[in-house]
């Protein structure tokens, strides 16, 4: 994420002068006010009390977070204008100037391009201090450019699914009217010449691919300016949190798949591994040239250097993945007979994987909450900075962080997520070293997913009836690790750390929407997955496209009108739609990408 987005993601401050010009009937004239951009709102603080107040906030996604300076005004009458984030709710606190005394406390969500007054009179004692709230200038509804747009691609998508049914109307009208004319026997050979071979890919898992590429390239364009397209500042989910694991789950299912085919037309154990070495090879130097390529410094550009990265991260648990279907995996699957572990079959045959998944997931939890980190508590899972009384301001991450350092320098991400909510100063890298791990492990839950596959293969029941006790049993242990609450949990979910829980969450989640995907395309055939499976099948092509060439135009532009998500919803779309007619049209050229 850039830095210039990521600052508008807290609450930042700048002061006005004071004084505001009063009109005779008491209208505020804001001709003196600044004019306010996205995710803004102006707050005017009246302050009719005989001494000076201090105004502080805090997010309350923040999570025990100190109160930061907001603004202060002398004693009264007075007043000051600040401009104020809309992005998250916030908790203003007041207090007189230099005492730690409150005097109000609220919390209040403001809301875009609205301007807001708060008065506050009484005398100086706590208890006699009354603050109260006027809206000045009603704010815009920042959600009408995004209701349009869904309407927009819902009348799309409905025109979709009922242009082909209209077609295969016609072309049933016309097989009765061969019938009638040639007989049932011709009708029968045209039928036989014109049919084409049944496929053998999973739609559905293409289209979850594809979906979950969409996803990731209008998030990676701005997401039309919405802070639940962007990453959340630490613990919790937003939409953009939810694609990588996808993507990772997707690798899983795809190794089970085409290893077990490769397997069966004879492909031997060592052309496998040097397959899949090579691939792993090609898609870790793609991801660290992309990652370091700069417009302005070259394509190795070593001035912002980072070692980890995305293809990185996914190259690796690809690699590890591959590496396990290589040697434990099956070419044929056994029939089943009368033995008492049958039903479980697709998962006790596999015994040596789980072994080492739970080998590994041991060694994640004793790093992380075992390791001694520096001038921080063991086990620590906060992001530092102010948050958590400010006691920890140098330990974001705990051990993730630390082992980054230790082995990778310098050389990782300076912009976490979290450095503009909780002002931390510690790099941190959401590819680290110790995430892998429970990255490997999200990909063996898309391996089970693919085991499922093969082993009830054209048992449709069976298949989602496993799918769905496994989002169960996934969902319920998110629920017992997060404790249900954001930041209370035992492990809450965390998307930097890619914490245990955040996998469970986001494996249920995999589960429940290839389960779904699975009975509507390849049981049902009710959608052939269109427009979403075209980049699913080109997915290396759209993603190092989208990334290389997303700053330039046709697919990006200087926006004229930055103080509204109009223009800049208009632009996440259309760069996106470009990216899905490309690949398209790749499809219909037979051109598919691979390494």
């Amino acid at each position: 994420m850039e830095p210039r987005r990521i600052l508008t993601q807290t609450l930042f401050v700048f002061f006005l002068t004071t004084g505001l010009n009063e009109g005779k009937h008491g209208a505020k004239l804001y001709s003196g006010l600044p004019a306010l951009k996205l995710d803004q709102a102006s707050l005017t603080v009246h302050n009719l009390l005989p001494t000076g107040v201090d105004v502080l906030y805090t997010s309350d996604y923040c999570y025990k977070c100190l109160y930061q300076p907001l603004v202060s005004v002398l004693n009264g009458p007075q007043n000051a204008s600040v401009v104020v984030s809309t992005v998250l709710t916030l908790t203003l606190q007041l207090q007189p100037m230099g005492r730690n005394t409150t005097l109000c406390r609220w919390s209040q969500l403001y809301e875009e391009a609205g301007r807001y007054s708060v008065w506050i009179q009484g005398s100086e004692s706590p208890v006699n201090v009354i603050c109260y709230h006027t809206v000045d200038v009603s704010p815009n509804n920042i959600y009408f450019p995004l209701l349009v747009a869904a309407l927009l691609l819902a009348l799309i998508a409905l025109l979709c699914v009922v242009a082909p049914n209209l077609y295969r109307r016609r072309c049933t009208t016309k097989l009765i009217k061969t019938i009638c004319c040639k007989g049932p026997q011709h009708a029968m050979d045209d039928e036989v010449n014109t049919a084409q071979p049944k496929a053998t890919r999973l739609r559905s898992l293409d289209t979850f691919r594809g979906l979950s590429l969409t996803i990731m390239v209008f998030v990676n364009y701005g997401g039309g300016g919405y802070w639940i397209f962007e990453h959340a500042p630490w613990n919790g989910l937003t939409v953009a949190d939810l694609v990588m694991p996808w993507f990772v789950f997707i690798i899983g299912t795809s190794v089970v798949l085409a290893f077990t085919s490769m397997r069966k037309k004879g492909v031997g154990r060592w052309q496998l591994i040097r397959k899949l070495t090579w691939r792993t090879v090609v898609l870790i130097l793609i991801g660290f040239c992309f990652m370091n390529y700069s417009p302005k410094d070259g394509l190795l550009s070593w001035s912002w250097l980072r070692i980890p990265g995305v293809l990185q991260r996914l190259g690796f648990t690809y690699f590890i993945l591959s590496l396990m279907q290589s040697f434990w995996g099956m070419g044929e699957i056994p029939l089943s007979g009368d033995r008492w572990w049958d039903p479980v079959q697709d998962v006790v045959l596999y015994w040596p994987e789980w072994i080492f998944i739970i080998l590994l997931e041991t060694l994640w939890l004793c790093l992380t909450f075992l390791l001694p980190v520096p001038n921080c508590p063991t086990g620590y899972l906060g992001a530092g900075g102010i948050g958590d009384n400010g006691l920890y301001p140098n330990c974001t991450g705990g051990a993730a962080g630390y082992i980054d350092k230790w082995l990778l320098g310098d050389n990782i991400y300076h912009w976490p997520t979290c450095k503009a909510m909780y002002r931390t100063t510690q790099p941190f890298d959401p590819e680290g070293v110790l995430g892998t791990i429970n990255s490997i492990v999200m990909g063996f839950m898309g391996m089970q997913a693919g085991k499922i596959l093969l082993f009830y293969r054209k048992k449709d029941v069976s298949i989602l009836s496993r799918f769905l006790v496994w989002a169960i049993l996934l969902g319920i242990s998110t629920a017992i690790l997060s404790k249900c609450t954001r930041d209370e949990g035992f492990i809450p979910v965390n998307k930097n750390l890619w914490s245990l829980s955040y996998i469970t969450c986001m494996g249920c989640f995999s589960f429940l929407l290839l389960g779904v995907m699975y009975f509507i395309m390849d049981v049902k055939a009710w959608w052939g997955g269109q427009p979403f499976i075209y980049p699913g099948m080109n997915s290396i092509f759209v993603y190092v496209g989208h990334s290389l060439l997303g700053s330039y135009f046709p697919f990006s532009w200087e926006m004229r009108f930055v103080d509204s998500h109009w223009e800049k919803l208009f632009q996440s779309l259309w760069a996106t739609s470009l990216w899905v007619l490309i690949a398209y049209l790749l499809y219909r050229k037979k051109f598919f990408l691979k390494i």
